[in-house]
């Protein structure tokens, strides 16, 4: 943690929040009233809708690096001369960059909820769309913080690193939506098959949970909403969301230090 603080993480994290998020509020306040919602909700939804695009990047650029820089730079080398396991080193780097990952963004959704209680609390919904944010917010940054770690247990240089992180975070955010797109206009697939595809992107999941808050009938879906809001219904397509991306980021954190217990880190 002192050395993401030096390095000023958490103050470009912040940035970085308070810059998107302005954006999208800024451009969805004027057209989310045809939702429904209100005051301080209507700034939470769009900043749900944020986060889906942010949370990924910011982990990425916070994680890829982290494991090749240490080996190359011959930090491995000076910790591996002290009584620390490597175990315990991985442990305190993913505690302290979760933390700088997600706690500018927690701050900023807690912040807002008070601020809207304090304001009157005249939206209903308000302290389930927080809470519901907080839990997407949590998953989705696990997920990422995962597979940027694993990409820089595996990476041979900080360069190959960050082109790979790129690519998860383009392909995630991006190109799964265009393949799947592309495979829906030339096979027609059954619902379970659209939500099987689309769910196993935690990108998709955590959009798929913030939408079970907007709209519980799932009806901007299409046919695969109905399906979903029929079969598995918005509470539990909300547990998938979230629970999705939670056991992936746990995968492959478990495997990036599988890979750091395993691998020469002298060289």
């Amino acid at each position: 943690m002192a050395e993401a603080l030096r390095s000023r993480w958490l103050a470009f994290t912040a940035v970085i929040y308070l810059a998107v998020f302005g954006l999208f509020i800024w451009l969805g306040l004027r057209e989310s009233s045809v939702l429904g919602f209100t005051g301080v909700s209507r700034v939470i939804l769009n900043v749900s809708n944020a986060v889906v695009l942010t949370i990924p990047l910011v982990a990425l650029i916070a994680t890829s690096q982290t494991v090749v820089r240490a080996r190359q730079s011959g930090f491995f080398e000076l910790m591996l001369t002290q009584p620390v396991k490597r175990a315990d080193w991985f442990g305190g780097v993913v505690v302290s960059r979760f933390a700088v990952v997600v706690g500018p963004l927690l701050a900023l959704l807690l912040v807002a909820l008070v601020t809207g209680l304090a304001l009157g609390g005249e939206d209903a919904q308000l302290v389930s769309i927080v809470l519901r944010t907080l839990a997407v917010t949590v998953a989705l940054g696990w997920a990422f913080i995962g597979l940027g770690f694993l990409i820089s247990a595996y990476a041979r240089s900080p360069e190959r690193a960050t082109v790979l992180a790129m690519v998860a975070w383009a392909g995630a955010t991006a190109l799964h939506d265009f393949a799947l797109i592309g495979v829906l206009l030339r096979v027609k697939l059954a619902p379970l098959a659209v939500f099987t595809l689309a769910a196993s992107n935690p990108v998709e999941s955590a959009r798929l949970a913030i939408l079970s808050a907007v709209d519980p009938e799932l009806s901007v879906l299409g046919p695969v909403g109905f399906w979903l809001a029929n079969t598995l219904g918005a509470k539990l397509t909300f547990v998938v969301g979230v629970a999705w991306p939670l056991l992936l980021g746990s995968l492959t954190l478990a495997l990036a230090q599988r890979r750091l217990s395993h691998s020469d880190l002298v060289g």
